[in-house]
């Protein structure tokens, strides 16, 4: 990750409560491979001051990952990424995720000038043509 990239922006429209949101997306980030295994989070506190959100909610977080083993906590050092990140998560997580990275899609989409009405074929689209991709593959 870049300095410059917000790792995190609170969606204020979203139903999830803030540190889901954020778990979601730093796992996302993880298992998409921004953060590497060894890869230091950023600090608690300067996370927290760049996605305006409260230190204690990011700290919870920082927390919830290491129980799921996605990050290992070092005292003194700071917070990284876990050289075996989990394979799967519960079907709950998973779906909240998917569900964050569904609406942020939506979102960028409608700041590009999509209605949302467009945004809904276009993702009807893609869909079918994944599919169909899908179906042709022995």
């Amino acid at each position: 990750m870049t300095e410059q990239t917000p790792i995190f922006q609170v969606d204020e429209g979203s139903r999830l409560p803030i540190w889901i949101q954020l778990r979601n997306r730093l796992v996302f980030l993880i298992k998409r491979g921004d953060y590497k295994p060894g890869d230091q989070l950023p600090s608690v506190r300067s996370l927290a001051v760049s996605a305006s959100i409260n230190y204690n909610t990011v700290s919870k977080v920082y927390q919830d990952l290491e129980t799921a083993g996605y990050v290992k906590s070092v005292r003194g050092k700071g917070v990284f990424v876990t050289e075996r990140v989990p394979a799967k998560e519960d079907g709950r997580n998973v779906r909240e995720v998917a569900e964050t990275e569904i609406h942020d899609c939506i979102k960028r989409c409608m700041l590009l000038g999509m209605s949302l009405d467009e945004v809904k074929l276009a993702m009807m689209d893609a869909i079918m043509k994944i599919q169909f991709d899908d179906r042709r593959q022995p």
